[in-house]
């Protein structure tokens, strides 16, 4: 007699396809996870950084990456869904390496294949006098942990623009989630619906 399981496992692979960053030119991104306590790595990479690349010369002027993601993760409570964090950077017009754009989102819920577009936002400095000097210094207002992206905690007192789009795609199987009594949606489901899913376990 086969044994209930005590945990469930969430494997993710696809890829950091491609962003949009019209001004800015030999951008490279880095990724890293942010996920609960009840969660833990079983394989794959938490984190990574992608080569350089130029933009198209096409009307479209897109950054393509297809970047890898690859990870697996156990878990024995939906609290703390899976986000991966994106930092994109490039250099300024001194040459320092300076942020382009922050953004975050889940690992979808359902099983399947998805794509995801998100929005991305850099800090903007508090005045004039230190957007200037921030400038000449070459130093950027920039998180010292990305992490902070998907956590919430101080963001409402952090002042941020919006700048440029990054595509994701997401292959995602999940094992014994119907066997620990959590209903897992099909993959065929629209993103709306998978959001109104999946918002009772992001929840406290």
């Amino acid at each position: 007699m086969t044994a209930n399981p005590s945990v469930f496992l969430l494997m993710v692979n696809g890829q950091i396809e491609s962003a949009n960053f019209p001004e800015f030119d030999d951008l490279y991104c880095k990724y890293c996870f942010v996920y609960g306590h009840d969660w833990a790595p079983t394989s794959g990479l938490e984190e990574g950084i992608s080569q350089i690349t130029s933009k198209s010369r096409d009307t479209q002027q897109n950054f393509v990456w297809n970047f890898p993601i690859d990870i697996s993760f156990k878990s024995t409570n939906p609290f703390g869904w899976p986000q991966i964090v994106v930092s994109v950077y490039g250099p300024d017009v001194f040459g320092n390496d300076v942020v382009r754009g922050y953004g975050a989102v889940h690992i979808p819920f359902a099983p399947g294949r998805h794509k995801r577009t998100i929005p991305m936002f850099v800090p903007e400095s508090s005045s004039m006098l230190q957007k200037f000097t921030s400038w000449f210094m070459g130093r950027r207002p920039e998180f010292t942990d990305p992490k902070v992206v998907a956590q919430g905690e101080g963001r409402e007192v952090t002042r941020v623009r919006s700048q440029g789009f990054i595509t994701l795609s997401f292959n995602v199987v999940t094992k014994d989630m119907k066997n620990l009594g959590y209903d897992t949606t099909t993959a065929d489901l629209q993103n709306s619906s998978v959001s109104t899913v999946t918002d009772a376990f992001y929840r406290t």
